[in-house]
């Protein structure tokens, strides 16, 4: 088993969830760690760190909202250790990077002998901690557009700690062009996957958007219960980081 940051595999194993005899280290393959930014947007290295996402001016230049999801990855030490790869490869539906990826139209290529290839990050989850990479294949780069002309804003919110897996999470994108109004949702821990919505807000006021965000997420909204919450609680608090998370887009275009 390939590994990056090794963060979710310590877990896994001393759950006794996850066995394997032999364990290949990717840090010291330098290519991996790279991150390079063209017009075309950014080229994420799998070994790059969560903490370089979230600090690294050129992430931060071409997507302020990618930036701002890794920067509420858990906690400072976690984030020094765990990899951008790794953290996508994981396929935990809960994950904060997912939801900004989703709303930002972000590519994964992946590899194995037989070649690479692209695969949407809107088509990468398939099944609860299951994504579409083959079992011969591992993740290579994580591709992300230049974030188009509009605002962006991610919000968590998590009912046991600070650092612990969110409730609900939602990532947010209010896109304008053209004269067209586009919101554009990535939804964490809310159903068994990181899911995705979009709709027209053309000419909506800003609680007329809020009132439409959250009709457009209700179908896609189906929380697993745990210690964390009820089906209901998640729910109702999926609904508030919607709200809160547009809302705030929104008046920041407003505001700009």
């Amino acid at each position: 088993m390939v590994y990056g940051g090794g963060t979710a595999i310590q877990i896994l194993l001393k759950q006794g969830i996850l066995f394997a005899d032999n364990f290949v280290d990717l840090s010291r393959i330098p290519r991996l760690r790279e991150i390079t930014l063209d017009h075309n947007g950014l080229s994420v290295g799998p070994m790059v760190t969560v903490r370089r996402m979230e600090t690294d001016e050129r992430v931060r230049a071409s997507s302020p909202l990618a930036a701002a999801a890794y920067h509420h990855v858990a906690n400072p030490r976690v984030r020094n250790t765990a990899s951008v790869g790794g953290n996508i490869a994981h396929g935990d539906y809960r994950l904060d990077p997912p939801t900004a990826l989703l709303v930002l139209d972000a590519t994964i290529e992946a590899a194995s002998t037989k070649g690479t290839r692209r695969i949407p990050v809107r088509e990468f989850f398939v099944d609860f901690q299951q994504t579409a990479l083959a079992p011969d294949e591992m993740v290579t780069a994580v591709r992300i557009p230049t974030q188009p002309t509009g605002s962006g804003r991610f919000v968590k919110y998590s009912s046991l700690s600070e650092n612990d897996w969110p409730c609900a999470s939602a990532a947010v994108l209010v896109v304008d062009s053209g004269g067209r109004r586009e919101v554009r949702i990535g939804l964490g821990a809310l159903a068994p996957v990181p899911r995705h919505v979009s709709f027209d807000a053309t000419g909506l006021s800003d609680q007329e958007a809020v009132d439409a965000a959250i009709a457009a997420v209700e179908l896609a909204l189906d929380p697993i219960p745990d210690v964390r919450g009820s089906v209901a609680y998640k729910r109702r608090l999926g609904r508030v980081a919607v709200e809160d998370a547009v809302r705030s887009a929104w008046k920041d275009l407003a505001d700009g």
